[in-house]
């Protein structure tokens, strides 16, 4: 049974969500505030996926994403009350693969946190045997390489771990930040643009598939889009 943290201060939304969790059939773990999320996804073992609210007192839901992000890439879901730009691309940037604005339809959160779970699921089997495949694309990660449709596609060291990170985890943004900190190193010093150059010279390296696969979500970040089934 899947296990899923649910922080919120608010009771009320809090027991609202995980009596619907566990009808759908997941064991849940309340968190009161951001300080207890972070402890307890930390202490209580297994966590499968975490939701959590922004507005919340200790610790708001983006510094929980991002000490979860320090240590483990288990799917977020973000909760607000607030429709502002501002705070999806803030939860974006903290590491959060999904954002539900309240009011907000419990069943549909269900079937977001369902979708999460698949997603998270499948790039875990893709990447289980150091080998991801996607649409006809596979990346041969020990090997270094990389085929489309059968066809070799030369890429270089950069270029190379910036697909695998995107393929690895399809569905999730991440900032031209996090790539630079991930892929050039903390200590990288030089145009934090020289990311959109690489990701441009990759997406046309890939071709069709790059056009397809390679998404700019503009204001945020890339990602790999793959089909929803």
């Amino acid at each position: 049974m899947k296990r899923i943290l649910v922080a919120d201060d608010e009771a009320r939304i809090r027991r609202l969500v995980c009596d619907f969790l566990k009808n759908a059939g997941f064991e849940t773990v309340e968190a009161v505030d951001g300080k207890d999320a972070i402890e307890k996804f930390f202490s209580v073992g297994s966590i499968d996926l975490v939701i959590c609210d922004i507005m919340m007192p200790e610790a708001d839901g983006w510094e929980v994403s991002k000490k979860i992000r320090e240590s483990s890439s288990v799917p977020i879901l973000v909760l607000t009350a607030r429709s502002q730009e501002f705070d999806e691309l803030m939860s974006f940037e903290s590491g959060a693969d999904d954002y539900v604005t309240k009011p907000f339809s419990p069943s549909v959160l269900v079937k977001r946190v369902e979708a999460l779970l698949k997603r998270s699921h499948s790039r875990q089997s893709n990447t289980g045997d150091e080998i991801i495949s996607i649409d006809g694309l596979v990346i041969d990660i020990p090997a270094h390489t990389v085929t489309n449709n059968g066809a070799p596609v030369e890429l270089t060291a950069k270029e190379h771990k910036i697909l695998v990170k995107l393929a690895a985890n399809p569905g999730r943004i991440y900032s031209r930040e996090q790539l630079l900190d991930s892929i050039w190193g903390v200590d990288f010093v030089g145009d934090p643009r020289t990311v959109d150059s690489h990701v441009a010279r990759l997406r046309t390296k890939l071709g069709h598939w790059g056009e397809v696969h390679l998404k700019t979500v503009y204001g945020v970040g890339y990602k790999i889009e793959v089909e929803k089934s």
